[in-house]
């Protein structure tokens, strides 16, 4: 359907159905409407799968190894209920800043090119237009993703380390506070990297997977054919940012202790001290998260874009 920025591969016949008048021609969607949308679906979807990104971050913090069901027995246990969405606050302001800026410019980037090109975009271009999104969405995140770290790994540390963040505004002005602003943006050139590899992973391949699927098994267009491409979409993504990721969350929940690693150094250390397969530890959670958070991300917002397709445009 063209109300949406991720139907790109129905292109031609879209554009021809309008030129002979079997469809009218679509206005392209207001920029504000695009961020705001793509923001507010994000935060949605966060809502529902934030535990997993709680469990996640326990695990990719400790260098020994453990399993999914021993770290939600020891939050249940040892925190309470609760604690699954510890961090929420950070997960929100996360999806406000880094969703609305990458998945703006991404619909947008697409907008453009539907108004200017009467072809597809190949997905040569599709990466380009993620990565860039990905990047720029990262760079503004980077504060957010940093609360988020520590604020979801704070309960295994010892009482007497915790850093007792309130929410994310109090997390905020403590880091700036003891450790000085730039401290807000440790780890951004690693979350910059993985959110090139994510969006690349999750943006373009969605795409690409929708037209395969729908192709080869002859699934019509719904929320079981958006299903299907994003649980693949985000199977590739997290095999693909998992050491990127892994490493971001080393350096972010780091105390302010001489000079941060780079993001090399710290990818070489882990892989060295605990083995390769350790760059992709906390798989099974992290896609257990990526996952629904790819297809209820995806389904809502063009949901949205359906609604104000019908109602207000």
């Amino acid at each position: 359907m063209y109300e949406t920025s991720f139907e790109v591969y129905d292109f031609e016949i879209l554009k021809m159905s309008e030129k002979n008048g079997e469809l009218p021609p679509k206005k392209p969607l207001p920029p504000l409407f695009t961020f705001i949308n793509a923001g507010n679906s994000g935060m949605a979807a966060t809502c529902v799968v934030h535990p997993m990104d709680v469990i996640k971050n326990r695990i990719q913090v400790q260098k020994e190894r453990t399993s999914i069901i021993t770290v939600i027995k020891s939050i249940y246990k040892n925190e309470g209920i609760l604690k699954f969405y510890s961090g929420l606050s950070a997960g929100l302001v996360r999806q406000a800043t880094y969703t609305t800026v990458r998945l703006g410019i991404y619909n947008q980037l697409q907008e453009q090119w539907k108004l200017k090109h009467t072809t597809k975009p190949n997905f040569g271009i599709l990466s380009l237009m993620a990565g860039t999104a990905g990047a720029l969405g990262a760079f503004v995140g980077t504060p957010a993703e940093v609360a988020l770290v520590r604020m979801t790994a704070d309960g295994r540390l010892p009482k007497e380390q915790r850093r007792n963040y309130k929410n994310v505004f109090h997390a905020f002005s403590r880091i700036g506070k003891d450790e000085g602003i730039p401290a807000l943006w440790r780890g951004s050139v690693a979350t910059m990297g993985r959110a090139i590899v994510v969006n690349v992973s999750q943006l373009a391949t969605y795409s690409q997977a929708k037209f395969l699927i729908a192709s080869k098994m002859h699934l019509k267009e719904g929320v079981f054919l958006h299903f299907c491409a994003s649980m693949l979409s985000g199977f590739l993504t997290t095999f693909n940012s998992m050491p990127f990721d892994i490493t971001k969350t080393r350096i972010q929940n780091l105390k302010a202790t001489g000079k941060t690693p780079g993001m090399v150094a710290m990818l070489l250390s882990i892989a060295k001290t605990e083995g390769v397969p350790a760059l992709w530890k906390g798989f099974l959670p992290t896609y257990c998260r990526v996952g629904p958070h790819t297809v209820l991300t995806f389904i809502i917002n063009e949901q949205i874009v359906n609604l104000y397709r019908r109602y207000i445009q």
